[in-house]
C-alpha cells in the first residue's frame, strides 16, 4: 500500500523548484537566496529539501560557509540550467508570436504585385518584420472571399469595386488605369483616350462562371451597351489575346510597365480613370500576426498619404 501510495504522489518538482535550486547554487547561502527571491529562508531551505527527497539524493551540504554543491548535485544543476534556457527561449518565441512579430501571413490579391506602390509596401513589412513569413495568392474575387472566411487567408488586397457587404475593409491606395490595345490599332497611335474613343471596341474581360466583377467595373466607366468576350483566364493570358488583336483591355498602371510583344498601353484622360484598392480582413479570425500586419498597413497609408 506504501509503495502504491508514494507511486501516485504529485511531483515537487516544477520550473519554479529548478529556479530555486539555481539561485541557491549561484549565491552560496540560503538566506541570500530567500532574499533575491522574495521568499523566507526556512520555506526555501524546506522547498529544497523536498525536490532532494525527490530525486534520492543530496544537491547541497550545508555548512556554516554557506551551501557547497556535491558532485551529483551539479549533474542535476546542468540539467536545471538546460531546462531553464529552454523554456526561456520557448517563452521569448511566444512572446515574438503574441506581438506579431514571427509568423505568417497568407495575402490574398486580386493585382499582380508588380509596381508602385505595393511593391515598396511589401517591402517596408518585410524590412520591419523579417520573422513573419509571406505568403500571397493570387486569386478572384470568390476565391478570395471564401479564403478570408475559411480562414485560409489572413487579408487580401482587393479593389473597391469587389468589395462584399459584409467586408470590413480600409483603403489601401489608389492606382490608374491604362487601356491596352493591339500595337497595330489605329488608337494606339494616340497619346491618351477617353472613354467615348473606347466604347465602340470589344473589350476583353477575366470572368470565372457567375463572377462577372469586371465587366460591373467597366459598365461604370463605359456605360450599357458595350461589347463584352468574357474569358477565365490569368490577366497575362488576357493580354497575349490583345496582342491579337481580339480586342481590347483595361489593366493598372503597375501592369502597363510590363512589356509585352504587341500590345501598346495608353493612359485615360478620364477624372474617374482609377482603381481604389483596399485591405481586406475578417476581424473574428484575426490573430496577432494579423492584426500587426492591418494596423501596420494603416499606419503606412497615413504616414505615406496614399490615400
Amino acid at each position: 500500500m506504501g509503495g502504491s501510495r508514494s507511486s501516485h504522489r504529485h511531483s515537487t518538482i516544477n520550473f519554479e523548484a529548478l529556479r530555486y535550486l539555481l539561485v541557491s547554487a549561484d549565491t552560496g547561502k540560503l538566506g541570500r537566496a530567500a532574499r533575491e527571491l522574495g521568499i523566507e529562508t526556512a520555506s526555501l531551505s524546506r522547498r529544497v529539501q523536498r525536490v532532494e527527497d525527490e530525486l534520492g539524493l543530496t544537491v547541497f551540504e550545508r555548512g556554516h560557509g554557506g551551501l557547497r554543491v556535491t558532485k551529483a548535485g551539479a549533474a542535476v544543476l546542468v540539467q536545471a540550467r538546460r531546462l531553464m534556457a529552454d523554456l526561456g527561449a520557448l517563452k521569448a518565441v511566444g512572446a515574438i508570436g503574441a506581438l506579431g512579430e514571427a509568423g505568417e501571413i497568407r495575402l490574398g490579391v486580386r493585382l499582380p504585385t508588380v509596381g508602385e506602390p505595393i511593391q515598396s509596401i511589401l517591402g517596408e513589412w518585410r524590412a520591419r518584420f523579417p520573422g513573419v513569413d509571406l505568403k500571397v495568392f493570387e486569386w478572384n474575387e470568390h476565391e478570395i472571399r471564401k479564403g478570408l472566411e475559411d480562414r485560409r487567408l489572413d487579408a487580401a488586397f482587393i479593389t473597391k469595386h469587389s468589395l462584399w457587404p459584409q467586408a470590413v475593409g480600409e483603403p489601401l491606395y489608389r492606382e490608374a488605369l491604362f487601356v491596352a490595345l493591339p500595337s497595330a490599332h489605329p488608337l494606339a497611335r494616340r497619346h491618351s483616350l477617353t472613354w467615348k474613343a473606347l466604347r465602340g471596341e470589344i473589350f476583353l474581360v477575366q470572368g470565372w462562371e457567375d463572377n462577372q466583377v469586371a465587366r460591373e467595373l467597366y459598365s461604370r466607366f463605359l456605360g450599357s451597351g458595350v461589347r463584352y468576350a468574357s474569358h477565365s483566364a490569368s490577366k497575362q493570358s488576357v493580354l497575349g489575346l490583345v496582342a491579337s488583336g481580339f480586342g481590347i483591355t483595361l489593366v493598372t498602371s503597375a501592369q502597363a510597365h510590363v512589356k509585352i510583344p504587341g500590345v501598346k498601353f495608353r493612359s485615360i484622360r478620364e477624372d474617374n480613370a482609377e482603381l481604389e484598392v483596399e485591405i481586406v480582413w475578417v476581424p473574428e479570425n484575426e490573430d496577432a500576426v494579423a492584426g500587426r500586419f492591418v494596423a501596420f498597413m494603416r499606419e503606412l497609408v497615413q504616414s505615406r498619404k496614399l490615400f
